[in-house]
């Protein structure tokens, strides 16, 4: 009888704001108890609790302290984390976010979240799309298996990297529709007061880093000509911490100048989890106008979240989004005629928000640690 690997999950690239990758980790271990397949996951001895009380099944260990610092994490990989795979006679390391062990006894499985880095470098600092794409090669040469959040992301590695690996598994993340739901109204009324919004001042939401590939620049401009035709267009909601966008920044700079009560734009910075469900179901409308993703977590996050969405049709986001959502091309002159055509009719949001409900169903965390489950038993099998 076959039996599953001994798997340890790294955990330990939990970023400080327990953001995307939080989410996807901490989803892919509830999914993978849900099937019955409890691995050992280390993981910052903060970050132990939150995982803990997602998924409690699994055996958790305490990373050294050094793994907060990011030289420090990547020291560790390299070091501590090989020699703890061998102290708990591990057969395979997963390493959920890039990069992962270059020299170990055990097998190594690895997530490769987007291939932007390769396809559209102008949206990436520099120095990210350089390490990025040094260790997306690295992992196609020395992985035992890969694993891709979508299928586009599988072909863009596919097209980019030389010798690229003939078979890339595909991965498609999930939602927890116990927390992405759609909101009650006394929810949607707290993250209203949370915004800083007047009592149901309706609003049109964002979520995400401001960096260059979310194509806010476009987004601020395609609201800016809705509210200069009609001043009532709702407000514009940020959430999320700012990025490396100079553009984008420099607008938010000139709104910010502007006496509160007249910005058209609203920087919310991180909202907790707890309210993001309300944040985004909320909303009159939710538009992510990306240049390009590996998924577009998001999304589908909005979907489930019983939000309208306006998107783009980049990369891997209509394998989330399917005739679910509303597609504009990523100009300010297209955001801005389909905005307004959504928020003229309130009867086509509905029709969205229902479909997106019903297509975000399909994207569990169970469907998504099956796909993982079967590339552990792979790469462990490997002689």
């Amino acid at each position: 009888m076959k039996t599953s690997p001994h798997v340890l999950f790294d955990a330990t690239s939990i970023p400080p704001n327990h953001g995307g990758v939080a989410r996807f980790i901490s989803g892919l271990l509830s999914g993978l108890e849900q099937s019955g397949e409890f691995v050992d996951v280390v993981a910052k001895r903060h970050d132990i609790p939150v995982l803990h009380d997602v998924a409690p099944g699994h055996n958790y260990l305490v990373a050294p302290p050094l793994v907060s610092r990011r030289g420090g994490r990547f020291l560790w990989e390299q070091t501590g984390l090989p020699a703890l795979a061998l102290r708990r006679h591990a057969d395979v390391i997963y390493s959920p976010h890039y990069t992962f062990p270059l020299i170990t006894r055990a097998r190594r499985v690895v997530t490769l979240h987007d291939a932007t880095f390769f396809s559209s470098p102008e949206a990436h600092s520099r120095v990210k799309a350089l390490f990025f794409r040094t260790w997306i090669r690295w992992a196609n040469a020395r992985a035992d298996r890969l694993v891709a959040a979508s299928r586009a992301t599988a072909d863009e590695v596919q097209r980019y990297v030389a010798h690229a690996q003939h078979t890339i598994d595909v991965g498609y993340l999930g939602v927890d529709p116990r927390v992405f739901a759609p909101p009650a109204l006394d929810a949607i009324a707290g993250a209203r007061r949370e915004i800083g919004l007047e009592p149901e001042q309706p609003w049109i939401a964002f979520l995400g880093t401001i960096e260059p590939r979310k194509n806010i620049p476009a987004l601020i401009a395609a609201h800016a000509s809705l509210r200069e035709a009609d001043p009532s267009t709702p407000v514009l909601v940020l959430s999320g911490a700012r990025g490396w966008d100079e553009e984008a920044n420099d607008a938010l700079d000139r709104n910010a100048q502007l006496p509160p009560e007249r910005r058209p734009v609203i920087e919310a910075g991180y909202l907790p989890l707890e309210l993001l469900s309300a944040f985004l179901g909320g909303s009159e409308l939710v538009v992510y106008p990306s240049l390009g993703e590996g998924f577009g977590l998001p999304v589908l996050e909005a979907m489930s979240s019983g939000a309208a969405v306006l998107t783009t049709r980049r990369l891997s986001i209509p394998e989330v989004g399917g005739d679910a959502v509303a597609y504009a091309e990523p100009d300010a002159e297209s955001l801005a005629t389909e905005m307004r055509a959504l928020l003229d009719h309130p009867e086509r949001r509905a029709d969205l928000a229902a479909s997106g409900l019903a297509r975000s169903a399909r994207f569990t965390w169970s469907e998504c640690a099956a796909v993982y489950s079967r590339s552990f038993a792979d790469a462990g099998a490997r002689s």
